[in-house]
């Protein structure tokens, strides 16, 4: 019996240490990137968009290749911060080739889908409005914001499918501001105050053209949760 004890004892410990230095690197892996994830945010919430974005590459550069969506999640809200510090080209290339990611991901959801796609149209958006104030020619606005009516309609009729009323609404109003920006007057332009860049990383500084109201959607892309078994 004592020696059975203790063979059992070995193979507890032999578990043990098969766990520690396998799944259980792994988990501590993943609980770092989590604690990174958190930083990131909270620098969102202090609106300190450098140091976010700083965070969410280490993020990037550290998540396990198997968590795409995880991935994908990660570099929207990257873009968002982006967006907010004065990096709007480097995040609209960035949502060109994440939507086209998210499109292509079997496991991705519908609401990263239009996120993604909603967070495009609004930098397109945004980088017209900023083009017509910089004396770009028209062809080269106007193609940037039909890219944006575009999207914002596309989530507007996706969200009426899934029968998400509040976003159906607020793409429609979207597309709404498309159309007028596009039919606006340069000097009727030029005395509005410029909108937020990112709808989700600021509340109500800044208005889309010819609407009066505050954007209070979530920030960021939805939790993303670091643990074993999730991503695809």
């Amino acid at each position: 019996m004592r020696i059975l004890a203790i063979v059992a004892w070995l193979f507890v410990g032999l578990g043990a240490g098969i766990y520690h230095f396998g799944p259980g690197q792994r988990q501590l892996h993943l609980d770092s990137i989590a604690s990174m994830i958190h930083d990131a945010r909270q620098a969102i919430a202090d609106q300190n968009w450098e140091q976010a974005i700083s965070s969410f590459d280490a993020v990037l550069s550290a998540l396990p290749a198997d968590l795409r969506i995880e991935s994908m999640q990660i570099q929207l809200e990257k873009a968002k911060a982006q967006m907010m510090a004065a990096e709007l080209p480097a995040a609209r290339t960035m949502l060109d080739t994440l939507l086209a990611d998210v499109r292509k991901a079997p496991v991705a959801s519908p609401k990263l889908l239009a996120d993604t796609q909603a967070t495009l149209a609004n930098a397109q958006y945004y980088m017209a409005w900023l083009m017509r104030l910089e004396g770009a020619a028209e062809e080269d606005w106007m193609a940037e914001i039909e890219s944006a009516r575009q999207n914002f309609t596309q989530v507007m009729h996706e969200a009426e499918a899934r029968g998400d009323s509040r976003l159906a609404q607020q793409s429609s109003e979207d597309v709404e501001s498309a159309i007028r920006l596009a039919r606006m007057d340069l000097g009727e332009l030029q005395v509005l105050p410029l909108p937020c860049q990112c709808k989700g990383c600021c509340s109500g500084k800044g208005k889309k053209a010819g609407k009066r109201k505050s954007d209070n959607s979530a920030k960021g892309a939805g939790k993303v949760e670091i643990s074993e078994g999730s991503g695809s």
